[in-house]
């Protein structure tokens, strides 16, 4: 019984520290993503388009004519000639490597607006933050090494045609 009134003297006799929150009041730090959720959601993302680049690879280069490399691409040139799908290529191959970039960027993107009080500057403050998530950096690479190349392809193409 002593030991515990000795415990909550002592407990009452504690000097609380001063906590300042006017710092905390004038700065607003926003979280845009999730970084694994958008990783994963990132893999989704670029899978399909990677799978077709590597059909394309295998059929064109290696000249490997095994059933799922062709089946592959001639789904997706089959794509093109059907009127009202012929928006599928381009979306899987341009439309989904971009949303991969832009979740991915606003995962490790992180923003800092710093509102301006009595003992700094008068100014706003507004600074940019990149975590470094390795994971995160790899799938914006691979996203925006696809979407290169099919702007190359497409470029390539129209080219090739007006010749």
């Amino acid at each position: 019984m002593e030991d515990r009134e000795e415990f909550l003297k002592q407990m009452e006799n504690l000097n609380v520290p001063d906590i300042n929150t006017s710092g905390h009041q004038h700065s607003v730090k926003m979280a845009i993503m999730n970084s694994e959720r958008s990783a994963a959601l990132g893999v989704w993302l670029v899978i399909v388009p990677c799978y077709f680049l590597l059909c394309v690879l295998m059929y064109y280069y290696f000249h490997v004519h095994v059933g799922w490399f062709g089946s592959m691409f001639k789904l997706m040139s089959g794509l093109e000639k059907t009127p009202y799908i012929d928006f599928m290529g381009p979306l899987v191959l341009f439309v989904l490597p971009l949303i991969c970039v832009v979740i991915n960027v606003l995962a490790i993107l992180h923003v800092h607006v710093q509102k301006p009080d009595e003992h700094r500057s008068k100014a706003r403050e507004l600074s940019f933050t990149i975590k470094i998530k390795p994971f995160n950096i790899l799938l914006i690479a691979i996203s925006l090494i696809i979407v290169f190349i099919f702007i190359n392809y497409v470029i390539t193409e129209n080219i090739s045609i007006k010749n």
